[in-house]
């Protein structure tokens, strides 16, 4: 599945369903800190098509309480887009095509990417609880910063297993949970979120949620192969 835990509808629409999430956070005092966090969704549901994008922007600033100077701690900008296409408007069964492009400035890498395709199934527990999953093969590809300086693109065969559920917990409250891993031969890359949202009134909902992203391998041995984000973010929907 995408590489969020957005809201997800298994009814047809006839619109675009979008939402923007907005989260900041600053200190003082002792450690003066700066933080922001924006992400924007969009999904549609056709007879037999499901789209969906994703657009998800990272930045952290510290100042030096010693020289006053203030330097870049994050900054990563993720996008994603993925499409369904269902055997028959009912059918729990699919084939997806993903495509993923990530820039992150402390990963290690001037950018990653990654496109896949493969079967994809919905099923439903329940009239509150859903989840999709997806297995397929596909090619990754990235460019590697080693001592500041850019190497060639890369690029290898993957093979994408991803899994998405979503509970409609009460009404005014959901819980999605989320998991993806792109096997290579080199590296695995693995990304999982767990969220839960409460609505604060018909367009707008408080969202808190916990992120991470691990690499088995990377070519500098300096950066941390795990990643992790601690967030709380109000969602508007429109």
């Amino acid at each position: 599945m995408f590489d969020d835990a957005s809201d997800l509808d298994t009814e047809e629409k006839k619109d675009w369903d979008a939402s923007a999430e907005l989260g900041l956070l600053f200190t003082s005092g002792n450690t003066k800190t700066e933080t922001f966090k924006t992400k924007l969704n969009a999904a549609r549901d056709y007879e037999n098509w499901r789209h969906k994008g994703v657009i998800d922007y990272y930045r952290s600033k510290q100042e030096d309480q010693s020289t006053g100077e203030t330097y870049t701690t994050g900054d990563r900008l993720f996008v994603s887009g993925q499409s369904n296409y269902k055997f028959s408007p009912e059918s729990r069964s699919s084939i997806f095509i993903f495509g993923s492009y990530e820039e992150d400035k402390f990963s290690g890498y001037d950018y990653r990417g990654t496109v896949a395709v493969g079967y994809g199934a919905r099923y439903r527990y329940s009239p509150t609880l859903f989840a999709d999953y997806e297995i397929g093969p596909g090619l990754s590809y990235n460019k590697p910063i080693i001592d500041g300086v850019a190497q060639e693109q890369e690029s290898s065969a993957i093979l994408r297993l991803a899994g998405n559920l979503v509970w409609d917990i009460t009404k005014n409250s959901k819980l999605n949970a989320l998991a993806s891993t792109e096997i290579g031969e080199e590296n695995t890359k693995s990304r999982g979120e767990l969220s839960v949202s409460a609505n604060v009134n018909s367009s707008l909902a408080l969202k808190f949620s916990v992120a991470a992203s691990h690499n088995s391998y990377l070519e500098d041995p300096s950066k941390e192969k795990l990643d992790t984000e601690t967030a709380v973010t109000l969602v508007y929907s429109f």
